[in-house]
């Protein structure tokens, strides 16, 4: 589903989301835009990169991705949201902090080797769980993909994939194979930024 289309979706009954969605767009655009070249989680080089929490860890932008999670949230009968850490951190919390009848969860890059010794943190994943693996910014979708095979080496169900901002680099693509789930993307790198010098090629990665 593109972000154009789920953004219907939400509009329907109520212009609050549509709006949330806008106040999310603007809030990245302009806080979360670094320009000039870095290397990104994938290991690739970029002319640009959108560090979201830097817009989502201030009230507006989190509040906005608050709405909009929970609202996921409830289109996929959504039990437990969450992902691979750091990424996926605030957005677990956003969906709480929304309203989201759900558990947030976390998952480690490797297992901890003291105390519970556990991959996944937070309430324990019942069997019956849907999870919503969530990211915030996807470009190979590497990262994500970490998460599902994570999430389902435990037993878990995993009902979609929700990233904040996909830089259309094919993560989309990639994550909705491993995960056999949809992908929706809250916003897109031509979004956030348009002007960029390399649209319609692929994705300013060198």
């Amino acid at each position: 589903m593109s972000p154009q289309d789920s953004s219907v979706a939400r509009s329907a009954g109520s212009d609050e989301p549509a709006s949330a969605r806008q106040q999310l767009v603007d809030q990245l655009r302009e806080h979360a835009l670094v320009i000039g070249a870095v290397t990104l989680t994938s290991g690739r080089t970029a002319q640009y990169l959108v560090d979201a929490k830097r817009a989502i860890l201030r009230p507006p932008g989190f509040f906005a991705l608050a709405r909009l999670v929970a609202e996921q949230v409830i289109a996929w009968r959504a039990t437990a949201v969450g992902g691979m850490t750091m990424g996926a951190d605030p957005i677990a919390c956003a969906a709480l902090a929304g309203g989201a009848d759900v558990k947030a969860f976390f998952v480690r890059k490797e297992v901890k080797t003291h105390g519970l010794s556990r991959r996944i943190e937070g309430p324990v994943l019942e069997p019956g769980d849907r999870l919503m693996v969530v990211e915030d910014v996807v470009t190979t979708g590497a990262s994500t993909i970490r998460a599902v095979e994570a999430v389902r080496d435990e037993g878990h169900a995993v009902c979609g994939v929700l990233a904040i901002c996909d830089r259309l680099a094919g993560g989309a693509q990639a994550i909705e194979r491993a995960a056999d789930a949809p992908f929706v993307a809250l916003t897109t790198i031509d979004e956030i930024y348009p002007e960029r010098p390399d649209r319609g090629s692929v994705d300013g990665i060198a």
